[in-house]
């Protein structure tokens, strides 16, 4: 089993940049492929990027690619999502997730964080 806890989100203005964090503990996290999530009120769930267990692989919704970037540090438990040129659309609670297996899909992922908020204004 493993316990998650995101962190680093916050209120900023549309064009700036955020960085999560999400530290893991309990089991070996480099046994686990990771992911965040997203939902704004109102809306489902949503896959925003994953990545494997080694880093190797990594994917991304549409809408961020080319904007956020998803990478981990093993030796620091820790998965990052550095997000920049934020827009208003962006704004959610924030969940990272753990998994098995690489995944797009919510119900594949085994454990969760409890979220974190980013707001952007226009």
């Amino acid at each position: 089993q493993v316990q998650l806890a995101e962190s680093g989100g916050g209120l900023v203005q549309a064009g700036d940049s955020l960085r999560l964090s999400c530290a893991a503990s309990g089991r070996t996290f480099s046994t686990y492929a990771a992911g965040w999530f997203r939902q704004a009120p109102g809306k489902e769930r949503e896959f925003v990027a994953s990545i494997s267990r080694s880093g190797g692989y990594i994917g991304y919704t549409d809408s961020v690619k080319g904007r956020f970037t998803i990478s981990r540090d093993n030796a620091k438990n820790t998965v990052y999502l550095q997000m920049n040129s934020l827009k208003p659309e962006d704004t959610a609670v924030y969940y990272c997730a753990a998994a098995w297996t690489q995944s797009r899909l919510n119900r594949d992922y085994n454990y969760w964080g409890q979220g974190t908020q980013v707001t952007v204004s226009s």
